[in-house]
């Protein structure tokens, strides 16, 4: 018994050890870390009191698959929809909108975000491919960043695609 408790306990350690969490970026830091190097950018659009997107946070974003992958084939940015502050890319200054008590960013209209959480990817030219309204579950998120890595979208519809692609996370849900 003792030494089944010492094996859990050092599996799931070197499972917390590996695990990475999302490297997040300002807009302005994927901007310009796309000028010299280019990649796709995902941007995880939320709100501090959005609870599907604490949700999404814990249960996508935090999972290693996803985390690895994004740190490796995306810039990925985190937007709070309700920030105050300016924000100044490709020539264009985006501001916040006050609307009584609350507000909205123009960044967060100008990519199409109408509720929270709103995932956008947009190519290495800042252009949008396509958008994820609402939660996303790892594994579909899985295969939405394999599709748009992959330049699949180019070619297949997603539903085509996807129906070839088995996310190593189908098992977990």
């Amino acid at each position: 018994m003792r030494n089944l408790l010492l094996a859990a306990v050092l599996t799931f350690s070197v499972f917390v050890l590996n695990a990475q969490d999302v490297k997040w970026h300002t807009i302005e830091e994927a901007v310009e870390l796309n000028k010299t190097n280019p990649r796709k950018i995902m941007i995880d659009v939320y709100t501090d009191w959005c609870k599907w997107c604490k949700v999404m946070e814990k249960n996508t974003f935090m999972q290693p698959v996803v985390a690895d992958y994004l740190n490796e084939n995306f810039y990925a940015v985190k937007f709070n929809a309700e920030q105050r502050e300016d924000v100044n890319i490709l020539g264009t200054t985006f501001k916040f909108v006050s609307q009584g008590g609350r507000g909205s960013h123009q960044l967060a209209a100008a990519l199409g975000a109408t509720g929270y959480p709103y995932v956008v990817f947009l190519d290495e030219n800042m252009n949008i491919i396509t958008s994820l309204p609402g939660y996303t579950k790892a594994p579909q998120f899985d295969k939405v960043m394999n599709y748009i890595n992959g330049e699949h979208y180019k070619e297949l519809a997603f539903d085509a695609w996807s129906a070839t692609y088995t996310s190593p996370l189908e098992a977990t849900e």
